[in-house]
C-alpha cells in the first residue's frame, strides 16, 4: 500500500509538529502543536494550514505540550470536525493546556491593547478559551497498548514514551494478508530511569519510523542534576535572593518538586518557601494522582504509603492574580516556579521582570530554550531582555540543570534504535534545530548504517505500507 507522509511542522524547529499521514484513502494529523520561539515562527500559528482541516479524519495527539497540542482550538475554527485520539492522561492534561493557553491568548492580546505595544489594532487571540473548549470536545482517549482499527488494513496503538504523564509513541500497522508494515512517530522520547515515569517502551519491526532530535548533538551533564540543585539552592540562600525557575506546567514542574521534596527529606537542603505560581498547578496534580497507574513503580509504592510525592514542606499554591502579586513581596531565600518554561509568556514574566535586574536573584532553567525565546536570550548572556514593551536588565545570576530534560539525549536515543530488530526502511529526523539533527542523523548512519532523512518544511514523501 503506498502511503504518503509530509511536513507541516517541527522541521528545523522543536516547535510546531504536524505531521500529515496520508493512509488507505484516510488522512491522519500526527500532533498538531502551535509554533513557538521566534516571531518567524510564531507568525505561522496565524498562516492556513495547508491542507483544509475538514479533509482530515483524525488528529493522533503524541502527548499534551502546547507544541504538539495547541494549535487543535485553531484547528477546529478552521473546520476540523472529526475525533482526536491520545491516551487517557493526555486528554485529561489537555483539558488543562489548552483552555489555559486559550486564557493565555486572550490576556496576551487584552494587555497588548492595554500598552498599546502591538502593531495590531486591536490585537487578537488566536484562540479563546471558548475555542478551546469545543476543541476538547471532540477528544476521543485511548488506554496505552490498546488497539483501535481505523478500518481493516490499518490498526493505531498508544505505548508508553517516557516524556511526561501520557507521552506515547504512535504506533501505526498496515496489514495486507500475510504482510505487513508499521510506521512508529516517537513525539517527544523521555529518558530512563526517571523519577517516577516510566522508560519508553521498545518498539519492533518498524519499517518507518518518525524520530525527535532535540537533543541530536548534546549529552545531558554527567554532574548529577540532583546535586547540582543542592548547590544551585545552597548558593542562592548564601546569596539571601530568590531563586526563580521558569518550568513547564506540566511535568517539569512536577519533576521539581518531587525532588525538592525527597532532599528535604534527606536533610540535604533546609526547608524555605516554595511558590508555584501556576493556576494549572493544583489541577494538574490532581491528573497526576489520578493517572498513578501510568507512573512507575517507585511512584505507585509511595502513593500506597499515602505519602504527597509532589509537596515540599512549605508548597504555596498561587492561584489567583492576588496571590501572585503578593510573591513581589517575598525577600529571600525562597523560590518561585512559574510558567512557562522558555518564558514566551504567562506569570513567569513578572516575576523575571522584577528579579532579574537585582544581582542577589538566581534564574535556574531546567528545560531546553529554544531559539528565539526569552529563556534562550537571557541563557546566552545577553545584558537585556524585553518583556512587555521594554527591555529588562539582566543582572541576576543565571543558572542551568540539562539533566532535567524530559527529552532523551543522542547517546540514550542511540541506545534505545539498539533494540529495535531490524533496519528501518528509513528514518525521518524532526523535532531539532538543523545543527541537532544534522548530528544526530551522521551518528545513526554512523552506528548502524541505516537510511536517514531530514526533512525540510512542507516536504512530502511517498512510503510503502
Amino acid at each position: 500500500m503506498q502511503a504518503k507522509l509530509t511536513f507541516h511542522g517541527a522541521t528545523g524547529t522543536v516547535t510546531g509538529s504536524r505531521y500529515l499521514l496520508e493512509i488507505d484513502n484516510k488522512k491522519l494529523l500526527i500532533d498538531c502543536g502551535l509554533f513557538q520561539g521566534t516571531k518567524e515562527n510564531r507568525l505561522k500559528n496565524w498562516e492556513p494550514f495547508p491542507i483544509p482541516p475538514k479533509q482530515i479524519d483524525k488528529v493522533l495527539l503524541t502527548h499534551a505540550h502546547i507544541d504538539h497540542s495547541g494549535y487543535l482550538p485553531r484547528f477546529c475554527n478552521e473546520g476540523f470536525s472529526g475525533e482526536v485520539h491520545c491516551t487517557y492522561a493526555t486528554g485529561d492534561l489537555c483539558d488543562i493546556l489548552l483552555k489555559d493557553s486559550g486564557h493565555l491568548q486572550e490576556e496576551d492580546a487584552h494587555w497588548a491593547n492595554k500598552q498599546g505595544y502591538s502593531k495590531h489594532k486591536p490585537a487578537k487571540p488566536l484562540f479563546t478559551v471558548k475555542d478551546a473548549e469545543r476543541a476538547l470536545q471532540m477528544f476521543s482517549p485511548m488506554n496505552y497498548g490498546e488497539d483501535y482499527y481505523l478500518n481493516n488494513n490499518v490498526r493505531i496503538k498508544f505505548k508508553d514514551a517516557g516524556h511526561i504523564l501520557g507521552s506515547s509513541f504512535i504506533d501505526i500497522k498496515t496489514r495486507h494478508g500475510e504482510n505487513s508494515k508499521k510506521i512508529v512517530f516517537s513525539g517527544d522520547m523521555g529518558r530512563p530511569t526517571r523519577h517516577y515515569l516510566n522508560d519508553p517502551v521498545q518498539i519492533f519491526n518498524v519499517d518507518y519510523l518518525v524520530l525527535e532530535s532535540t537533543y541530536g548533538d548534546r549529552l545531558h551533564d554527567e554532574l548529577s542534576p540532583v546535586d547540582e540543585l543542592v548547590r544551585v539552592v545552597e548558593d542562592s540562600i548564601a546569596r539571601g535572593g530568590v531563586l526563580v525557575v521558569p518550568a513547564f506546567a506540566v511535568g517539569r514542574t512536577q519533576t521539581f518538586l518531587y525532588l525538592i521534596r525527597e532532599l528535604e527529606e534527606a536533610g540535604r537542603i533546609p526547608a524555605i518557601p516554595i511558590f508555584v505560581d501556576s493556576p494549572m498547578a493544583i489541577n494538574v496534580t490532581d491528573v497526576f494522582r489520578k493517572r498513578i497507574s501510568d507512573q512507575n513503580l517507585t511512584a505507585r509504592l509511595l502513593a500506597l504509603q499515602h505519602k504527597p510525592i509532589f509537596q515540599p514542606q512549605k508548597l504555596q499554591i498561587c492561584e489567583s492574580r492576588e496571590e501572585s502579586k503578593v510573591i513581589n513581596r517575598q525577600k529571600g531565600p525562597a523560590i518561585i516556579i512559574s510558567a512557562s518554561g522558555m518564558a514566551t509568556g504567562g506569570r513567569i514574566l513578572h516575576h523575571l521582570e522584577q528579579r532579574l535586574p537585582e544581582p542577589e536573584n538566581t534564574i535556574l532553567f531546567i528545560g531546553y530554550q529554544a531559539a528565539g525565546t526569552r529563556g534562550r536570550t537571557i541563557l546566552e548572556g545577553s545584558p537585556s531582555v524585553k518583556m512587555h514593551g521594554r527591555e529588562v536588565p539582566i543582572r541576576a545570576k543565571i543558572e542551568s540543570i540539562s539533566g532535567f530534560s524530559g527529552h532523551a539525549d543522542y547517546n540514550e536515543i542511540l541506545a534505545w534504535l539498539m533494540g529495535l530488530n531490524k533496519a528501518p526502511i528509513k528514518i525521518f529526523l524532526v523535532h531539532g534545530e538543523p545543527e541537532s539533527s544534522n548530528a544526530l542523523a551522521e551518528k545513526i548512519r554512523n552506528h548502524y548504517r541505516w537510511d536517514v532523512e531530514v526533512p525540510g518544511p512542507g516536504d512530502g514523501y511517498v512510503i510503502e505500507l
